[in-house]
């Protein structure tokens, strides 16, 4: 007999670890390859650890809710070969996510069936990077450190304050603050919670909530809690403006109806308005370099790529927010590909973790659920995100050297919500400018 040491491989550019959530498997179960036998949670996505080997479930190294460090042995496998002590195994990364139909269409009651995705809860938010939601005190990265969702929720349970935590030194990777780190703060403080702000207890703080009791409830979902904390840290962490503008996609829709039929044949793509809107952001991106970067402290990083996300709705109502890297080396067959390739892999639930990471500038489209327009929050740590409207007749007034009259046009309106820190309001309103003179002037012998 031998035994196959399991370890916990790379997941990602900036993953380092990651939560053991549940065991499907227990000591002594038969296993067979590639069956799932255990669920971890890392701040970008859920995954199943499957097995490349066959044999009987020998050993579990970490329990629910323990972190577990890329490289590290999570379980060991006896199989009827010979022994592998030192091989590194592999795992299949299978996202437990579900995605729907990503932004392609800004009009539900005018396209095609099968572009429309099913009806979502009309919540479109941005990337998750954070796991778990601390109710009282909350506890969420400053924006310098990360914490782990087991030491996060030891922080809840133990009432460690943000403060508190944040001052707590690090033993981990890259000086993260570790169970252990949190364990020995505790009992060196005694196990009384410190209160450095002052601040009432929230606790103490709150009124009770009055309870019908016909009333019903149930547990947040952890994808819930990871949109929860992201959010909430975002409006925190950056100073939130929008700027509104409406745009004419008459020649536009027009060009798009008369040439999809024609694109598909050619690509073996459909040809849906999301690339096109892309298309028009990735130009006016080049224009204004500064809304594609980050805050670094006191330094603005200037990204050299555009990647592009696209929030996208989930059928349970959350979301989750695909990455397409180098955009703007894509002409738009490639980006027709990539948005429908991310789509599609998404639903069979075949996303990696570094395909929804690294996003340097985000578009949603909350148009597909009948909004006219939203002010969106931003994906930190981006400093814009544009949302798109649901395109709509409007009669419109059109000059021509006849005269003026009222004709029926296609409108949309975008809202661009951008990062005031350091976006100031012309470069935001004239970057969303920018994107619909793209839109309004659309070349129609633009080559596929």
């Amino acid at each position: 007999m031998g035994q196959y040491l399991l370890k916990l491989p790379k997941m990602g550019e900036s993953v380092a670890e990651a939560t053991v959530t549940k065991w499907l498997k227990d000591i002594g179960d038969a296993i067979a390859i590639d069956e799932p036998i255990v669920e971890i949670a890392t701040d970008k996505v859920d995954t199943d650890v499957t097995s490349e080997v066959e044999g009987v479930l020998l050993e579990k190294r970490f329990s629910e809710n323990e972190t577990v460090q890329v490289g590290e042995v999570l379980l060991v496998i006896e199989t009827a070969g010979e022994e592998h002590p030192e091989e590194e195994s592999q795992v299949t990364q299978n996202p437990t996510i579900e995605e729907n139909q990503p932004l392609d269409l800004p009009n539900p009651t005018t396209e095609t069936p099968e572009e429309i995705p099913q009806a979502v809860e009309q919540e479109l938010t941005h990337q998750l990077e954070k796991t778990e939601t601390i109710v009282a005190p909350q506890v969420f990265s400053n924006g310098t450190r990360f914490y782990s969702p087991l030491v996060r929720n030891i922080a809840k349970e133990e009432g460690i304050s943000q403060v508190e935590l944040d001052r707590i030194s690090g033993t981990g990777k890259d000086q993260r603050v570790t169970k252990n780190d949190v364990l020995n703060y505790i009992k060196s403080r005694g196990g009384a919670p410190e209160n450095n702000d002052r601040s009432p207890s929230p606790s103490k703080a709150s009124k009770p909530i009055s309870v019908n009791t016909s009333d019903s409830f149930r547990e947040l979902t952890r994808m819930e809690k990871l949109i929860s904390e992201h959010m909430s840290s975002s409006l925190k962490t950056a100073a939130h403006v929008q700027s509104f503008i409406e745009a004419d996609v008459t020649d536009l829709w027009n060009w798009r109806s008369k040439v999809k039929d024609s694109f598909e044949a050619r690509a073996q793509e459909k040809l849906t308005f999301t690339p096109l809107f892309m298309t028009a952001v990735i130009k006016a991106l080049r224009d204004f370099p500064e809304l594609n970067s980050s805050l670094q402290e006191d330094k603005i990083q200037f990204k050299q790529q555009i990647n592009l996300g696209m929030a996208t709705a989930l059928p349970d109502g959350n979301l989750i927010v695909p990455v397409i890297k180098n955009a703007d080396h894509l002409n738009l067959v490639g980006l027709a590909k990539a948005v429908n390739d991310l789509s599609q892999r998404a639903r069979k639930n075949q996303l990696q973790p570094d395909e929804i990471q690294g996003g340097t500038y985000t578009i949603t489209n909350i148009g597909n659920f009948g909004s006219i327009m939203g002010t969106p929050i931003i994906n930190q740590p981006q400093v814009g995100i544009l949302a798109i409207g649901a395109i709509r007749k409007m009669p419109a007034v059109i000059e021509t050297a006849e005269g003026d009259f009222i004709g029926i046009r296609r409108k949309v309106i975008l809202t661009h919500s951008y990062d005031h820190r350091i976006i100031n309001g012309a470069t935001g309103g004239l970057f969303v400018q920018k994107v619909t003179e793209y839109l309004e002037n659309w070349d129609e012998h633009l080559p596929f």
